[in-house]
């Protein structure tokens, strides 16, 4: 019990939450506080070549970085590399030395971690042996271990026997495990591996510390965990609780001051700004084996009730939800089924008029007088995304569903609301089109294709399940004089969904459309602009 390995991986996991942007004092806060809780081995962050979006120091966690801190000398460094950046159509070495551009003695780095699914793990093999020959340790973890079958996970053991692994972690991703299960996936690996497990656990069913000293139990002897259990969804093991009970099975005492000050100071008001924890929702995700960013979304979005989160859950297990990859043709193969052709054409109710788009952001409300006016006097065709209620109900003439999650969660609402509904009906679940019950459809079909715009009688190929690129791909089928944008605001700040949003936007003005979008109230996105005061009659 004595030579268990205390992992701490709070600024790597909790990352992924604010962007890795953490301030340089709480770094060296929270270094100190993890050496007074006696935490051998701290993770500091990622280690990447992807530069896409602003991200903190801690998602690149260079040489450079790490020796601006004041580590002390107790902790050994870690850092995470996703396996993704060694998998590709490119030379792996080459990557590696862009990575870990120096020896382990000449880094402050001494333990790499390499974050690896099921699919990707004998491709990045090879990088253990070159980072070990470069006086690095190294982890290999496998990833969605729990989803495995008892030959697949003997085979990765077997596989992994063949290169100079220091520690073989495995996760629960989905947060599914019990502690049985724990024991039973140890054993599979034990068959084959004989070298030092670790295990990542997650806290979907408020189990992980149980997982971790089960795992304990068992053999492993790498464990970690995070402050306040900081981590995507419902979190990790947390730190402060790990530290209690690794201290007792070692037989010394820790000092929790440091640490219950950063908690104070910094973790708590982040954890009350961001929400990661357990709830029950994270819970039943655990107990279904539910990707938990589908809960993590939803509980982002305030327009989503208790109901609407409880209705999306039961659908996704019965439908299945271990993968989140909503905006892929994967996730369009997921949700809808069947042909892409629909059974109704735009041209008749589009052609040639102009339609005024109206979206979900604050735009609308903000400017709803104007765009009433607007409405009287121009007399254009209103479509209206989703449940889009701002202005005068009487005012929409149609409305646009087509994104999986939202339209599971406003099924019942567009039953009550009075506008037709453009949705690809016939591509729909069933039980989703029961849902619907005698709501009048017309029936576009869509298919999903990364970064495409393609346009057909009666069905469309867009770059995202977005309602938004559905949406426009519709007016341009339909051959609409001009798409007039009200509350297409964006999203403030470094938000990645205003770049998500405005490659729709990039994507579509790329396409064969004649067609053109004008924002009429502010927009952030790459799109004319007029002011609607300017356009009333």
């Amino acid at each position: 019990m004595a030579d268990v390995v205390f992992l701490d991986c709070t600024l790597r996991d909790g990352g992924y939450y604010n962007s890795w942007n953490f301030s340089e004092a709480l770094i060296n806060k929270y270094l100190q506080a993890m050496s007074a809780i006696n935490v051998d081995v701290v993770e500091l962050g990622l280690r990447s070549l992807q530069n896409k979006g602003f991200k903190g120091a801690c998602a690149f966690s260079t040489d450079e970085f790490l020796n601006s801190l004041n580590i002390p000398e107790d902790l050994k460094v870690g850092v995470m590399v996703n396996a993704s950046e060694f998998v590709g159509d490119f030379k792996q070495e080459s990557v590696l030395e862009k990575l870990f551009p120096v020896r382990e003695q000449e880094s402050p780095v001494s333990l790499v971690r390499i974050a690896s699914h099921v699919h990707e793990f004998t491709q990045v093999l090879p990088a253990v042996s070159w980072l070990k020959e470069r006086g690095y340790m190294v982890g290999l973890n496998l990833m969605q271990i729990a989803e495995c079958q008892e030959s697949e996970v003997e085979f990765l053991a077997k596989e992994a026997t063949g290169y100079p692994i220091d520690v073989l972690y495995f996760a629960d991703s989905m947060g599914s495990m019990k502690p049985g299960k724990i024991s039973e996936v140890v054993s599979w690996l034990r068959r084959e591996w004989s070298g030092a497990l670790g295990i990542h656990t997650h806290d979907n069913l408020g189990l992980a510390l149980s997982n971790t000293m089960r795992s304990i139990q068992d053999g492993v002897s790498w464990v970690d965990s995070t402050v306040t259990g900081m981590g995507r969804g419902p979190g990790n093991s947390i730190t402060e609780e790990l530290a209690i009970e690794i201290s007792d099975l070692r037989g010394v005492q820790p000092n929790m001051i440091p640490l219950m000050a950063l908690i104070r100071q910094h973790f708590k008001p982040m954890q009350q700004h961001y929400g990661w924890g357990k709830n029950p929702y994270y819970y039943l995700a655990g107990k279904y084996g539910i990707h938990p960013t589908y809960i993590q979304q939803m509980l982002s979005d305030s327009r989503y009730s208790e109901e609407d989160v409880i209705a999306v859950i039961e659908h996704l297990r019965v439908e299945g939800g271990k993968k989140f990859s909503l905006n892929t043709l994967d996730a369009a193969r997921h949700f809808y089924k069947g042909s892409p052709e629909g059974s109704w054409s735009p041209v008749d109710l589009f052609s040639g008029r102009e339609v005024l788009l109206l979206g979900t952001g604050p735009g609308v409300e903000k400017h709803r007088t104007a765009i009433e006016q607007y409405i009287h006097s121009n007399k254009p065709l209103v479509l209206a995304l989703n449940t889009q209620s701002a202005i005068d109900a009487e005012l929409i003439n149609v409305r646009v569903a087509c994104h999986p999650v939202r339209l599971l969660a406003d099924c019942e609402a567009h039953t009550k609301l009075p506008q037709p509904l453009i949705t690809p009906y016939s591509m729909l679940p069933k039980d989703v089109q029961e849902a619907l019950g005698e709501k009048e459809i017309y029936d576009f079909g869509l298919s999903v294709k990364a970064d495409a715009f393609e346009f057909s009688k009666k069905y469309c190929t867009v770059p995202s399940l977005l309602v938004m690129a559905y949406a426009f791909a519709i007016c341009a089928t339909g051959s609409a004089l001009r798409i007039l944008l009200a509350g297409f605001d964006g999203y403030d700040g470094l938000d990645p969904r205003n770049e998500e949003m405005n490659n729709i936007v990039l994507n579509y003005r790329e396409s064969c459309s004649k067609v053109p979008l004008l924002a009429i109230t502010p927009s952030r996105y790459d799109v004319d602009k007029i002011s609607i005061y300017g356009s009333l009659k």
